[in-house]
């Protein structure tokens, strides 16, 4: 994290840049989901459509952080299907962050 906070020219102890969520909140949670025999999604045919988060506190440098990732719903409409996936982001077992993410999978005629 404190060489990301550096390239984005942000000072590494002033804590992590709100940006980097994106790889604690999605990089190992999601690729699970995309995995997932079971949950069957065409990573060739995904679009990560939207991503927000919602913060009690920033991380700081050198903090360890456990992220859960969840499937909150999962619908078919005009041939795609979307998928809203949830992210809780803790450290110590207090809450730091939660993640909303749609992806859509476009269908073969899509």
């Amino acid at each position: 994290m404190e060489a990301f906070a550096r390239a984005l020219g942000a000072d590494p102890a002033e804590g992590v840049p709100p940006t980097y969520a994106a790889v604690y909140a999605l990089g190992g949670t999601a690729a699970q989901l995309f995995r997932d025999e079971e949950a069957a999604v065409d990573f060739s045919r995904l679009l990560h459509a939207e991503q927000e988060f919602e913060w009690d506190r920033h991380p700081q440098v050198g903090e360890t952080v456990t992220a859960q990732g969840r499937v909150t719903a999962d619908a078919e409409r005009r041939g795609m299907r979307f998928i809203t996936f949830e992210t809780r982001v803790t450290s110590g077992g207090a809450s730091l962050c939660r993640s909303r993410a749609l992806f859509v999978v476009r269908g073969a005629d899509a």
